[in-house]
């Protein structure tokens, strides 16, 4: 098993997979191995779906099934040459709107964080609609603070892009960066390093619960806020589009549901 979640890792590495997907794909592989048991060089596609099902009953999310369904297509295909196709259909992904937070509520989020670089990381990650692993792998060169701009580096799908840096921040990513070397880390550790994505979460968790917020927001809310709040303010779908690095304008126009200003004028006949 080892040798063949080694041969996996070779083949995704070379690819330039990112660190993420390279990580979650041995994981998976791990786990469909240790169902398997023996033959793991065979294609057993009733094997297969046997295990994704099993998936399915414990409640794992669409997402998560396909990431395991990806992971086995790979192995065959591109660590075994196996010809043989696995002719299985991809789970739906449930069509959820994602969670908003009112410009009130973020207020609320952000007055609840006392830690002043704490707050900062929060108000930049909805000011520029920055995702997690974005905003915590920001470095000093990364900021173009004279055209307020931010250089989002090998993103997700391994994609540069640019986006806005709210003025409102200047003087104060300033002050934190002044003396930095422009390769160190904007937010980085107590001893230095980077900051990790948890530690980023429990930080935007923990202002939530502190602000009496009861919606089921997570970090990511804050992305999907930026987005529903500029197109609130009349900016072009387009832009947007760009702001967030979405490859397809469908992804983009999710937050058109979200701020449908017709449905919200009509009133409840009640």
């Amino acid at each position: 098993m080892q040798i063949y979640l080694r041969q996996t890792e070779d083949e995704l590495r070379l690819r330039n997979y990112s660190k993420k997907t390279i990580k979650n794909y041995l994981l998976c592989l791990k786990v469909y191995f240790n169902f398997k048991k023996s033959g793991l060089e065979q294609t057993d596609l009733a094997l297969i779906k046997e295990f994704l099902l099993s998936k399915q009953e414990k409640g794992y999310s669409a997402q998560t099934v396909n990431l395991y369904l990806n992971a086995i297509k790979f192995f065959y295909r591109e660590v075994l040459k196996n010809p043989q196709e696995i002719d299985l259909k991809f789970a739906k992904r449930s069509k959820k709107l994602p969670v908003v937070l009112l410009r009130e509520e973020i207020g609320k989020v952000l007055a609840s964080t006392q830690n002043s670089k704490h707050r900062l990381l929060l108000s930049l990650a909805y000011g520029a609609g920055l995702r997690v692993s974005e905003v915590v792998g920001l470095k000093v060169k990364d900021l173009d603070l004279e055209g307020l701009t931010i250089h989002i580096k090998q993103a997700k799908g391994k994609k540069d892009r640019i986006t806005v840096f709210p003025e409102k921040l200047k003087t104060t990513i300033q002050n934190l960066i002044a003396g930095k070397d422009k390769n160190d880390w904007i937010f980085s550790s107590e001893r230095g390093g980077e900051l990790t994505e948890r530690t980023a979460q429990k930080i935007f968790e923990k202002a939530l619960k502190k602000s009496g917020i009861r919606k089921e927001a997570t970090f990511h809310s804050l992305r999907h806020s930026f987005a529903t709040h500029l197109l609130e303010n009349g900016v072009d779908i387009r832009y947007i589009q760009e702001l967030l690095g979405h490859q397809n304008i469908r992804t983009t126009q999710r937050y058109t549901q979200v701020t449908n200003p017709s449905i919200k004028n009509i009133k409840s006949p009640l």
